[in-house]
């Protein structure tokens, strides 16, 4: 059976975006936390996203390696997010490309499906989706990235659920600027 990841970087009162999308407040991250991430990346064997998340990200990198001032973790996780597999969750998109196929039915009963194969780490991401999957006791580790930022309102990293979901605590790491990590396993 795979593990699901759902990680994020959100702001200290538990946005991922602020009011109307704005993701300005995490700027670009420090070189460290972005190895970090490009870490990760190349842990997931598939990629799960919902629509917002899939088109911030296929709208740069695919060609990411490409940008003149793109540094080697840069170029390297270009290169990783092309290759990895990704599945995009949308009811509203016709079409993906760079490795990645479209579903368009039930979300959670592929998320599960998925989960039920044999293979590598998962990782998914976007609220609307992670939420859903959330709700749906589907998720197995939880990474949030906290900014030194408040933002008011926006779109939360945490959903509704219908009952607690009890963590452990896996790894805490602080990066420049008081960004923190932290890794939640579900406790089962």
């Amino acid at each position: 059976m795979r593990k699901l990841v759902y990680g994020m970087n959100l702001t200290l009162d538990g946005y991922i975006a602020a009011a109307g999308d704005d993701i300005a407040w995490s700027g670009p991250p420090s070189p460290e936390l972005f190895q970090w991430w490009l870490d990760q990346g190349r842990a997931s064997g598939l990629s799960l996203y919902g629509r917002k998340l899939w088109e911030t990200m296929s709208s740069y990198w695919p060609t990411g390696d490409q940008q003149p001032d793109a540094t080697p973790a840069e170029v390297e996780f270009a290169r990783n997010w092309r290759d990895t597999p990704k599945v995009v969750f949308s009811s509203t998109i016709s079409e993906v490309d760079w490795n990645t196929r479209l579903v368009t039915g039930d979300a959670i009963a592929e998320i599960a499906r998925l989960k039920a194969e044999d293979g590598g780490l998962m990782d998914i991401g976007g609220a609307t989706l992670a939420g859903a999957a959330m709700r749906a006791g589907l998720i197995d580790e939880y990474v949030i990235v906290t900014y030194p930022v408040l933002v008011g309102g926006g779109t939360p990293f945490f959903t509704a659920l219908d009952s607690w979901v009890n963590l452990n605590l896996v790894e805490t790491r602080t990066f420049p600027g008081g960004v923190v990590l932290t890794r939640y396993e579900t406790r089962r």
